[in-house]
């Protein structure tokens, strides 16, 4: 089958020169062709996402179009569908392309398609779907993967990321489609003239910048004035986090030069991940010379952000839980304080996040809601307190995985947003004579040394998606009894679905003392995620424990 598909691909007259010269340079090495077409790329609740090239398992204008068809009459299908789909793309390789293509499709099939004219982040798409009044959203982007993918994110009218049963229902007017006979496509220049595929106004994102301003937090002390190095990562969030820092008046921001321009190559870290230290270097060597108070990078896209403070005469890089739990305190502590926190206060959070958070919930009366791994669940969380016209209740959500949100302007993690709230946050503990790392060690004072780390296992190919498949099935079938000589006392699986949450392949073990493993394979690339988590009296007990868990499941994950 493989052959055959890679025969067809070679022999269509539009195939462009690029994916032309891919393929012929694998003629006659079945592993290459079989790794482009053993499947083809799976439509999921987070699109598609895959590397860049030739092949039914590759991101390029083919694949592309035929979603964008199978979109396009899932759109049309819809009850009082309003015939419109916004559009965003980030600085990724075929970005611009990919959203162009999209919104020919979409032009051809009669919807019309707004395009921001510019590369943009990811919240301001969410934005637009419900400022423009739109039945969907579609951004091109593969988040802080490295360089060599791309991806497609589609988002309902809510704003928020696609429902599992949205996702089925797409998939399934796709696995119709054809993508080279089965695609109705018009060119740029038609679809403009016909007003089928307009520009997104400008007014559109300024309102999504009015609008995370109006989410800062009523700081009422003199603050001190606040210096900031701050890197896109060659991505999206250089105008929109500039903006909205001018606005609440941090102006002393220095970009690092070498990650200011959109660049989907990412030269300087090739894994644009803030998350990691090396996305962070070159910021963190800028700061040697400046001196801020804070280091704040974005992903590509502009909904991810990691940071970094000088504490004790080193760079120390703040983890998603971390500045989560931060914000969370952060956020409780002036709103009660202004007098702003709502009745009845949620926040949200994920199931692979911090069990820190719960208590900190617990200490300003705050309830804690639990999602499935995934921001589009914290978004479904705010969409259902506004359909109970109980918007307000909701004052935050992170995950761990660097996403925060603390408004219901988005239905997404927003970038712009927590670059803003980190920014007051460090503003507020400066005024005290505190940097952030300092900060958190008093919360690990306060509530107890709670830490976690992730741990991510590769597997490539048709033989790795297999293998992944096999590690599930084997760790429910013969549990661990123990992980790192700690005892299992409990062992969750949410394929049933739990809790009120939708199904999902996520196992979960609870051992003694409270510490606890998960494990889930990736949604968006080809790895195994291993969370672990403990709590200790201080930070070297806590990763003792950490570290005996890891060594227990790193063997049942290769």
């Amino acid at each position: 089958m493989e052959q055959q598909e890679y025969s067809r691909w070679l022999s269509r007259p539009d195939l462009t020169p690029e994916l032309r010269q891919e393929l012929e340079s694998i003629r006659g090495d079945q592993a290459a062709i079989n790794a482009r077409f053993y499947r083809e790329l799976e439509f999921g609740t987070g699109g598609l996402r895959g590397v860049l090239g030739a092949g039914s398992n590759r991101m390029n204008i083919f694949t592309v179009r035929k979603a964008t068809q199978g979109l396009a009459a899932y759109v049309l299908g819809l009850p009082g569908a309003k015939k419109r789909v916004a559009i965003a793309h980030d600085s990724r390789i075929n970005s611009r392309l990919f959203a162009v293509q999209a919104g020919c499709v979409l032009a051809a099939n009669g919807i019309t398609a707004f395009l921001y004219p510019r590369l943009e982040p990811t919240p301001a798409l969410s934005w637009a779907v419900r400022a423009q009044g739109c039945d969907a959203g579609i951004c091109i982007t593969a988040s802080h993967n490295p360089a060599k993918y791309n991806g497609y994110k589609v988002y309902g009218a809510d704003g928020c990321q696609i429902t599992v049963e949205a996702a089925k229902a797409i998939q399934q007017a796709i696995d119709g489609v054809d993508c080279f006979e089965g695609v109705a496509i018009l060119q740029e220049e038609e679809a403009r003239t016909r007003g089928l595929l307009c520009d997104t106004p400008e007014a559109v994102l300024d309102g999504f910048v009015d609008a995370v301003y109006e989410q800062r937090m009523p700081l009422s002390q003199p603050l001190p004035a606040l210096r900031v190095v701050y890197t896109p990562l060659n991505g999206t969030g250089l105008e929109c986090v500039r903006r909205i820092l001018d606005r609440i008046g941090i102006t002393d921001v220095t970009v690092v030069p070498e990650q200011e321009k959109p660049d989907g190559n990412f030269p300087t870290c090739p894994y644009p991940n803030p998350e990691i230290r090396e996305a962070l270097q070159k910021g963190i060597e800028l700061c040697e010379t400046v001196q801020p108070d804070l280091l704040l990078a974005t992903d590509p896209d502009c909904d991810r952000v990691g940071i970094a403070v000088k504490n004790e005469g080193e760079y120390v890089l703040l983890s998603g839980n971390e500045v989560g739990v931060l914000l969370l305190d952060f956020i409780c502590r002036v709103r009660r304080q202004a007098g702003t926190m709502p009745a009845a206060p949620v926040a949200v959070s994920t199931i692979v996040s911090t069990d820190m958070a719960d208590a900190v919930a617990q200490k300003y009366g705050v309830e804690l809601r639990r999602t499935l791994t995934g921001f589009k669940f914290i978004g479904e969380q705010i969409g259902l307190l506004e359909g109970q016209g109980q918007r307000e209740r909701y004052i935050f959500g992170f995950e761990e995985s660097y996403g925060y949100l603390s408004g219901p302007h988005v239905r997404d993690k927003d970038g712009v947003n927590a670059s803003m709230l980190i920014c007051q946050m460090a503003q507020f503990y400066k005024a005290q004579g505190k940097n952030l790392a300092q900060a958190m060690e008093e919360l690990y004072r306060e509530f107890g040394c709670y830490q976690n780390s992730l741990h991510s296992f590769t597997f490539e190919g048709q033989a790795g998606f297999s293998r992944m498949q096999q590690i599930m099935r084997t760790l429910r079938e013969q549990p661990p009894v123990a992980i790192g000589g700690l005892a299992v006392e409990k062992v969750v699986d949410y394929a049933g679905g739990l809790h009120g949450l939708p199904k999902a392949d996520v196992l979960e073990f609870h051992c003694e003392g409270g510490a606890k493993a998960m494990v889930r394979p990736s949604g968006t690339e080809p790895k195994m995620k291993l969370y672990l988590f403990a709590r200790g009296k201080d930070r070297a007990q806590a990763q003792a424990v950490l570290e005996r868990l890891r060594a227990g499941m790193e063997g049942n994950l290769k």
